[in-house]
């Protein structure tokens, strides 16, 4: 019911939306007499503000249709090259005079998170790899827009469509994990290792993920284990409603996951969002396009499928299977002291509040199959969860440390 709520709200506000936009460029045309008015700059601050308040917010384009290389400009084209009914594979194609690739830049599968946010949420990790290495990109889709005859999407299924993607971009590639696949991609790689498959990566990079979620827990973790697991199945699982192609799904609805975002610091969104208001009346429109950009990228949410969101809560934040040594994908046990031939680099944000200190350097003691000379660690002085993949840490010292790691090994 709440779902449907939800929707009646977003059906209720969206005339509102419309209006306050118009309202805006009433205020904001030159070619509008009101626009010279004394208050007109704090009248269409009001409404640009109530406009994207009360606004639906679509998945982004990447947009990155261009890179740098050598001081030259490279073309840069989207081609989806798998595609599965939770997933697609985006290769985002750099077209050179001479070829499609250079053989000397690595190959990367960029494995993004699941957890209510689009795979554009990882633009400015892709852009930064792009000038070196030839970048791969998993975007999950909203599962509301799944067909129910396309059956359910377990934790087990992430981990097939990981092992998948491998052996499809194998062999020499290299795989970064964002968040939340960093469990699952170390099961995929862990699962390939045991069996021997060739296509296991030359390298794994996780980035701020709850490998172990016992360690330095935040209130992320916190609210996974103060509730028993009924909870989550009674209280946060809803169906999909009529209007849309996965109808009767049941999914965790991304704006449920938007709320709890919002409300882990509402003060800072606050404050934001004021700032923008008096970004518009004194004109500086910079400013105010980096606030539209932000939260055009934040407010955009997905729906997860409510057996992988439920198979999360279970595996990695209540029983903690992974880091017991308990887990086992399709009846096949999860062994990381099998990998053997793969180098690791774990990365964690010293203020991440969202994987907690050591969440992700867990993965070392796990991995005990990898000689000490191919396992690195680095923790990002000042950053938060989203600096060590995105901003300024992320282009100037995560990005260069990702470069040289791979191409050492």
């Amino acid at each position: 019911m709440l779902y449907q709520l939800h929707e009646l709200q977003r059906s209720i506000l969206h005339p509102i939306s419309h209006l306050a936009s118009a309202g805006a460029h009433l205020y904001t045309n030159p070619y509008s007499p009101l626009s010279y008015t004394p208050f007109s700059r704090r009248l269409a601050a009001t409404f640009d503000l109530v406009h994207r308040l009360g606004k639906d917010y679509e998945k982004p384009a990447f947009g990155l249709d261009k890179t740098s290389i050598d001081g030259h400009e490279v073309a840069v084209t989207e081609r989806v090259v798998a595609e599965k009914p939770f997933c697609k594979l985006i290769h985002f194609e750099r077209q050179f005079a001479n070829g499609p690739r250079r053989a000397a830049d690595p190959k990367i599968l960029l494995v993004a998170p699941m957890s209510g946010h689009h795979a554009t949420l990882l633009r400015d990790t892709v852009r930064a790899l792009l000038p070196h290495h030839e970048v791969f990109i998993t975007d999950w889709i909203d599962a509301r827009m799944v067909p129910l005859n396309m059956g359910p999407f377990h934790l087990d299924d992430y981990v097939d469509y990981i092992c998948d993607f491998i052996r499809l971009l194998s062999p020499d590639l290299n795989v970064i994990s964002v968040c939340q696949p960093t469990v699952p991609v170390l099961a995929a790689v862990s699962l390939m290792a045991t069996e021997q498959d060739p296509a296991v990566p030359r390298t794994i990079i996780m980035m701020g993920g709850p490998i172990d979620a016992r360690k330095s827990p935040t209130s992320v973790n916190n609210l996974a284990t103060e509730k028993p697991f009924h909870w989550f199945e009674n209280h946060v699982i809803y169906n999909v409603p009529y209007k849309y192609p996965g109808y009767l799904r049941k999914v965790y609805p991304g704006f449920l996951q938007h709320a709890g975002f919002v409300a882990m610091n509402p003060g800072r969104h606050l404050t934001s969002h004021y700032d923008y208001y008096l970004q518009l009346i004194k004109g500086d429109g910079e400013s105010a396009d980096s606030h539209r950009a932000f939260y055009d990228e934040y407010n955009a949410v997905l729906d997860l499928a409510a057996e992988f969101y439920l198979d999360t809560i279970r595996v990695v934040f209540q029983e903690h299977l992974l880091p017991k040594g308990k887990w086992s994908v399709r009846g096949k046990p999860v062994r990381p002291q099998d990998i053997t031939k793969t180098a690791l680099l774990t990365i964690e944000g010293e203020l991440d509040d969202i994987s907690g200190a050591g969440q992700t350097r867990a993965a070392h003691n796990l991995c005990t199959g990898i000689p000490a000379h191919r396992q690195e660690d680095l923790v990002v002085a000042q950053a938060g969860h989203y600096g060590i993949f995105s901003g300024r840490r992320w282009r100037e010292q995560v990005a260069p440390k990702i470069a040289d790691f791979i191409r050492s090994h």
